[in-house]
């Protein structure tokens, strides 16, 4: 289909989208910034978030500089928390070690941390006009539709096809809008109308020429991922309560919520009601509803307990573990989890 660059950067130019808040700029930072947040996320709820950090971190030199403990306060509840310590870290290297600048190639930018191959495309396309193609779920979906692509994308061996695919879509000339039009495009002909579950076709610019389109394989093309049972884990949370704080402890760096604040956990009833009473609780700790959390690869469910703590017990057990004892106003100072945040909020009017 060698008018199939062609015939996108028409149809983004008249019905694309153009009122994105990182749209209509060149600025690297916010471009990347938004690139990150959109991972995994969609706009709708990507956009706060970015606005949010622009008012706090205006410039890639404010966000290096900031605690790590600020910049995932203001992330908690936009998930894959990866993201955030390495939107830090790259940050970071960006001053460090290029003066505050961000490489305009796509192999610089694929050299920073949490940056991978096709974000870099877009940032380069988007801030510097680099002829590089995008490949994230959007337009695996758009590539798997329009020219037939057989098998889970995910697939190595069907990915790097895609690739190919895509890289022969690339417009070889036109000036650098030409270039971001095309790469927004895709993004957008993939998050407005050839949508996962009811794709408007009708409107579509390659409904003529369109495999699944032309065949009524809609909803077979891409390919499903091949379906495996959902492993469960099991958790107990406590809830330490004196007064109206809560005690909340720092979680390692690395694993599910690295580096936020949750709360103190075991691995069975005895061993929290023995954390518990290590920590000076006065009680032994009450259930409280049980509630489950879907991560990408397994489901935890999550049995939180209440208990007082007694002022006059010293606690035995702190050890080397953060932790901060927490008034409900002031939750918003530190970045936990979202389904954590959600039994506080919850616990407040109530208990708390």
């Amino acid at each position: 289909m060698p008018e199939f660059s062609v015939r996108l950067i028409a149809w983004q130019r008249q019905h694309g989208r153009h009122d994105l808040p990182w749209q209509k700029t060149r600025d690297p930072y916010r471009i990347w910034l938004s690139e990150i947040m959109l991972q995994q996320t969609q706009v709708s709820t990507a956009t706060p978030y970015y606005l949010r950090f622009l008012a706090r971190f205006p410039d890639v030199a404010a966000l290096a500089a900031a605690p790590l403990d600020d910049v995932m306060a203001l992330w908690a509840g936009l998930g894959y928390y990866t993201r955030a310590r390495n939107l830090h870290r790259c940050a970071q290297v960006v001053v460090e070690q290029h003066g505050g600048a961000f490489p305009s190639t796509v192999d610089g930018l694929a050299e920073l941390p949490g940056i991978g191959r096709s974000t870099a495309a877009a940032i380069a396309s988007f801030a510097f006009g680099a002829r590089a193609t995008i490949l994230d779920g959007n337009v695996k979906r758009v590539l798997a539709r329009v020219f037939g692509v057989e098998g889970f994308p995910g697939d190595k061996k069907i990915e790097n096809a895609m690739w190919t695919l895509a890289e022969s879509l690339v417009p070889a000339d036109g000036s650098d809008d030409d270039v971001s039009a095309y790469t927004q495009g895709l993004m957008d002909l993939g998050a407005t109308l050839c949508t996962r579950g009811r794709p408007d076709c009708a409107h579509c610019p390659f409904a003529d020429d369109c495999v699944a389109n032309l065949t009524g394989r809609q909803r077979e093309l891409p390919a499903a991922r091949p379906k495996k049972a959902v492993p469960t884990r099991r958790t107990w949370m406590l809830v330490l309560r004196d007064g109206e704080r809560v005690m909340l402890e720092k979680r390692p760096p690395s694993g599910i919520w690295g580096g936020l604040w949750s709360l103190p956990e075991a691995g069975g009833e005895a061993a929290l009601a023995e954390r518990a009473r290590n920590l000076g609780a006065r009680d032994e700790p009450s259930p409280l509803a049980p509630f489950s959390h879907t991560f990408t690869h397994f489901r935890l469910d999550i049995e939180p307990r209440l208990v007082e703590v007694d002022r006059a017990v010293a606690p035995r057990e702190i050890g080397d573990v953060e932790t901060a004892w927490v008034e409900p106003k002031e939750l918003d100072a530190y970045g936990v989890p979202a389904p954590v945040r959600k039994l506080l909020d919850g616990l407040r009017g109530s208990l708390l």
